[in-house]
């Protein structure tokens, strides 16, 4: 299964835009389906020229008016691309992100190997993560969770504690609730001005932290929902919100509302590869005597070596290299 192509780049010599067209953002997307915002703010349903819609979220875009929707003529060249891959096919989260806000519970207890995954696309990317952990307002498997992500902490991720409280009435919905103000003032310094998808699982709290942020996301999603004449629930696509906005009225902050998942295939990163996409394991590859190490069985790997030491604490953890083991196997496999 091929990668998901970037656009080709646009030099200071490429050819101007398209005769008609105008640009865009694409700001939704539902199957074959767009909706594409202009600079002024204005929303218009676009239909790819093609059968199959290439465009996704965060997409900079050229169209072309057709009575009262458009058509897709052009992707700009993207920065990056959010994907995940597993042996059936390509689902695409976003392009041209700043960052990644993964989102996660203490409770129900949070999958590692779903959080390594999610953190390994990122970096395959070059795309930073920010790993938050959702109900700090329950002590005890909050304090077991956050105990669980030391290494992670120790990595250099970004880590904060939060606890998203689904607003239930129409007074609460005037801002944010004043019992964690802290946390709130800093996750909203992390995402003002940026592009941050959120992913998560389901049942993380992705949707509350949207409605949270977003006051009117659920009156959005349902005009999206009206506009596009879906007939079924928007909560399984792909959709972006803005935060705030200037004293002139420009746009800033997005946050990109993503489909909660059970599994985060990793079928497009090359074994080889994989531990340049792990900081606690990069640290130590570059310490191995052969180039070609796959830090499972070689002498001389300085991975293997830092795993063993018993001079020190490991900066590698037993449930890292067991996860970087099984990935290894994993996507090994797919390609023989």
């Amino acid at each position: 299964m091929s990668k998901p192509a970037h656009q080709p780049k646009q030099g200071r010599g490429s050819a101007p835009p398209l005769p008609g067209t105008q640009a865009g953002l694409v700001v939704a997307s539902f199957g074959r389906h767009v909706l594409v915002e202009t600079p002024s703010g204005q929303r218009v349903i676009c239909h790819p020229r093609g059968k199959k819609n290439q465009a996704v979220v965060g997409d900079q875009v050229r169209w072309l008016p057709t009575q009262d929707e458009g058509t897709l003529e052009k992707i700009e060249e993207r920065s990056n691309l959010f994907y995940r891959q597993d042996e059936m096919r390509t689902k695409s989260f976003a392009a041209n992100l700043d960052q990644v806000l993964i989102l996660i519970a203490a409770e129900p207890e949070f999958s590692e190997s779903q959080l390594t995954r999610a953190l390994i696309a990122a970096e395959a990317e070059h795309i930073t993560p920010v790993i938050a952990l959702n109900k700090s307002d329950l002590a005890e498997p909050f304090g077991r969770a956050w105990t669980k992500l030391a290494p992670y902490r120790a990595m250099g991720y970004q880590m904060l504690p939060l606890a998203i409280k689904p607003k239930i009435d129409a007074a609460a919905a005037a801002g944010p609730d004043d019992t964690q103000p802290a946390q709130l003032l800093e996750l909203m310094a992390l995402l003002r001005g940026k592009k941050t998808l959120v992913l998560g699982p389901s049942g993380a709290g992705k949707s509350s932290l949207t409605n949270l942020l977003v006051p009117d996301a659920r009156v959005l999603t349902a005009e999206i929902s009206q506009a596009l004449n879906s007939g079924k629930h928007t909560t399984t696509s792909t959709t972006l919100y803005w935060v705030d906005a200037n004293s002139d009225g420009a746009r800033t902050t997005a946050l990109i509302d993503s489909p909660g998942f059970q599994e985060f295939g990793l079928h497009h990163i090359e074994p080889m590869q994989l531990a340049n996409y792990m900081p606690d394991f990069k640290a130590h590859a570059q310490d191995c005597k052969f180039y070609n190490c796959t830090h499972l069985h070689e002498p001389g790997c300085g991975v293997i070596l830092e795993v063993k030491s018993t001079a020190r604490p490991s900066t590698i953890s037993a449930s890292r290299y067991r996860l970087y083991s099984e990935l290894f196997a994993e996507l090994s496999q797919t390609r023989y």
